[in-house]
């Protein structure tokens, strides 16, 4: 979660108040298992009463000076663009001077583009940009706007006289949410990419969210509404981690450090939940599934080559497994992007990298769920009070 700190940690004692995105929380510190190399030896939880009375708690250390988003990353933008005609849209990293870039597909049922390129045998070595939108396969048109806009700005790679950006991208499936013939085009992803900057990423249902949904195990009438969220966490030695998630689940989002439902399929008299597990657990049958995947960047200032870039993607959807119940299933198209500056010089600790990397992420897709904007029949964790 982004926060702000407005004393300084030394002062902090184990429990202290703390104001986050206009809600009261409660600011825990958390020891982890001390050794030789560590080089801190606590991070802070959030821990956030969520409408339903529960507590959220994830992890976000507050990166780049107060952004605890994708773009506390120097040399990333964030742009979105919603739609009007219905809730869908686009969302679009850029990374202008080049980044390193792996991939991790899970879903049986993706919307990909140009994911191939990012498999460290292929001769591709730096990205642009990532397309994210709605639309499921239509929507992929998007990532065609944001080539046009960094090849007007002259970024990509020089070849014959010309800039050719890589911008790889992914789509949700979000048709069922209005009218599903209203879908991103090219002039959705130029948009998003013109309104792009390295502001603190906005969250909720906007861009490739405005359409995203979760908890659809009893179908799209006791579902709920989703979005983008976003999370980032700044170590002491420089590196920086962060992570940006659409996330729209056919599972429910279970907060991993509590177990509990924070958002998922609502009980029948829709004033709480029912708990996927439960159902699942039960025997109970559930309903036709669409409108589903899960897709994010994780980036960090870290020098990686393409094969670790890869394997960072690996690492980071965990924080999917551990904030996503089912995950990677049949119906979903859950998709990892890694992004790699390299601005930090030096070598870095995958193990570390990775762990970081899984926890951002979880706590992404928590604020995806938590920061979402309800729909006429499709109420947002705020709306359940």
């Amino acid at each position: 979660m982004r926060m702000i700190i407005v004393v300084a940690i030394a002062f902090l004692t184990p429990t202290a108040a703390a104001y986050v995105n206009g809600s009261a929380c409660e600011l825990t510190l958390a020891r982890l298992k001390p050794r030789p190399t560590d080089a801190v030896r606590r991070a802070p939880l959030q821990r956030c009463r969520t409408p339903g009375g529960q507590f959220l708690t994830s992890l976000a250390v507050s990166a780049a000076a107060g952004n605890a988003t994708l773009t506390a990353v120097p040399g990333i933008k964030v742009g979105h663009h919603t739609l009007a005609g219905r809730p869908t849209g686009c969302t679009v990293v850029l990374v202008e001077a080049g980044a390193t870039a792996g991939v991790d597909v899970r879903g049986a049922a993706p919307a990909t583009r140009d994911t191939d390129l990012l498999a460290p045998a292929k001769m591709v070595q730096q990205v642009f940009g990532i397309a994210l939108s709605g639309g499921s396969l239509f929507g992929l048109a998007s990532a065609d706007g944001v080539l046009r806009f960094l090849e007007e700005k002259k970024v990509g790679i020089a070849y014959g006289g010309m800039r050719i950006p890589i911008v790889p991208g992914a789509s949700i499936f979000d048709l069922g949410v209005g009218d599903g013939k209203i879908r991103p085009t090219a002039d959705c992803g130029y948009r998003a990419a013109q309104a792009a900057t390295d502001a603190p990423v906005s969250e909720g249902s906007i861009g490739a969210g405005a359409g995203a949904t979760l908890g659809k195990f009893a179908g799209m009438g006791r579902a709920m509404k989703s979005g983008v969220g976003t999370a980032a966490i700044s170590m002491p030695d420089g590196l920086i981690v962060a992570a940006l998630v659409v996330a729209n689940p056919f599972g429910d989002v279970i907060d991993p450090n509590t177990g509990k439902v924070i958002a998922g399929v609502r009980s029948a008299d829709g004033r709480g939940w029912a708990d996927a597990r439960v159902l699942v657990r039960s025997g109970a049958r559930r309903a036709t599934a669409g409108n589903n995947s899960t897709i994010g960047v994780v980036a960090t200032n870290a020098r990686l080559t393409k094969a670790q870039a890869t394997y960072l993607a690996q690492l980071t959807d965990d924080g999917y497994a551990r904030a996503i119940w089912p995950i990677h299933t049949e119906v979903d198209g859950d998709t990892v992007f890694a992004l790699a500056t390299g601005s930090r010089p030096g070598t870095v600790d995958m193990i570390g990298l990775g762990a970081l990397a899984a926890d951002v992420m979880a706590s992404a897709v928590m604020r995806a769920a938590t920061q979402a904007t309800g729909l006429p029949g499709l109420p947002a964790v705020r709306d359940l009070r």
